[in-house]
């Protein structure tokens, strides 16, 4: 399941992590309300956009664990599907309701969700965005995230060395108009292959919501209109390996070569297996585990986390290229997730 496709208001689900009661929040109508029992540290809410797609679930993990080791009581609530701002915004009133110190979330809607996060922060509560800006950047304290731009950058100086110089044939399989996510990830791409927005070498371009059923129908489209196609781009490894089944249904799975971003451990074993030449790897766990620790860090000293940390990526292929900075699949499968 990819992490960026967008849907309807859903249940929510809270869980009080070091010992606390579970508290459950319904965000289905008029008639939310919450309760929680249970004593323990500080407390720290994470809100993702669901709690199903393995990327929000490493995330928790990495939050649950961190809150355990700084001894912070943790409250968690996640969308049944991404783009479930009311659902979210549901979830930010109860949690300060329930006196958090700070919240962490990954905005399903980056700007709907900012008249929310500006009431929670006028109470006093240290708002983090982990993994998607907020529009603008400054409707939260800090953000804790890959560098999207980077993680592009680096498959598009891969390709480009992978290449050795043969004419590129570009088709890159995008997100969606205007998504922060996947316009940097796209533009990174373009600048690591040393190609601007406009050059006749990129051939075709589809949006995908990152969803791998879209990735393989965006790829059917783009070697109709041109079958010569040598390079993919991809926004995520689910779009990747739609783009993999539709080149092998055309016999051509061989002599594409398909570049990715994010490092799940599906994806990160389609790099394995061949069907992906490489992916930009990113760490979920550490946002999290980073996040946590920034909040408890301004309950105990009043000390708030700002502006923008960079939680890493890194290149990961078994076929590396002189010039790019890469780790095997061995470190891949590590450090994946989901």
């Amino acid at each position: 399941m990819s992490r960026f496709t967008r849907p309807h208001l859903s249940l929510l689900r809270v869980a009080a992590c070091t010992g606390a009661v579970a508290l459950t929040l319904t965000a289905c109508g008029s008639g939310s309300g919450s309760s929680a029992s249970g004593s323990g540290g500080v407390k720290v809410g994470l809100i993702t956009k669901t709690d199903t797609n393995p990327f929000f679930v490493k995330m928790k993990e990495g939050a649950e664990k961190s809150a355990k080791e700084n001894g912070a009581q943790l409250l968690t609530a996640a969308g049944k599907f991404d783009g479930d701002n009311a659902g979210q915004v549901t979830a930010i009133e109860n949690m300060v309701a329930s006196g958090v110190k700070g919240i962490l979330i990954t905005p399903s809607d980056s700007k709907a969700i900012v008249p929310a996060l500006a009431k929670a922060r006028a109470k006093g509560v240290l708002v983090i965005a982990l993994d998607t800006p907020t529009e603008p950047e400054s409707a939260v304290d800090a953000l804790f995230a890959t560098d999207n731009l980077k993680a592009g950058e680096l498959i598009g100086q891969y390709a480009k060395a992978a290449m050795k110089g043969k004419q590129a044939k570009i088709a890159t399989l995008d997100l969606a108009p205007g998504v922060s996510v996947g316009v940097q990830r796209h533009d990174g791409f373009l600048k690591g292959f040393g190609v601007g927005a406009k050059d006749p070498s990129v051939v075709c371009s589809q949006d995908t919501a990152g969803d791998q059923t879209k990735g393989q129908t965006a790829m059917e489209n783009c070697l109709q209109k041109e079958p010569g196609i040598n390079v993919v781009y991809t926004i995520n490894e689910p779009a990747a390996l739609g783009a993999y089944t539709a080149l092998k249904a055309k016999g051509r799975e061989k002599d594409v070569l398909i570049v990715s971003v994010d490092g799940g451990c599906t994806g990160t074993k389609a790099v394995k297996d061949g069907k992906i030449a490489a992916t930009s790897q990113q760490y979920p766990l550490k946002m999290a585990a980073e996040g946590v620790k920034a909040v408890v860090t301004y309950a105990k000293d009043g000390k708030k986390a700002s502006g923008y940390t960079d939680t890493g990526v890194t290149l990961i292929t078994d076929k590396a290229q002189s010039g790019v900075d890469a780790k095997d699949t061995a470190y891949g499968l590590d450090n994946c997730w989901g």
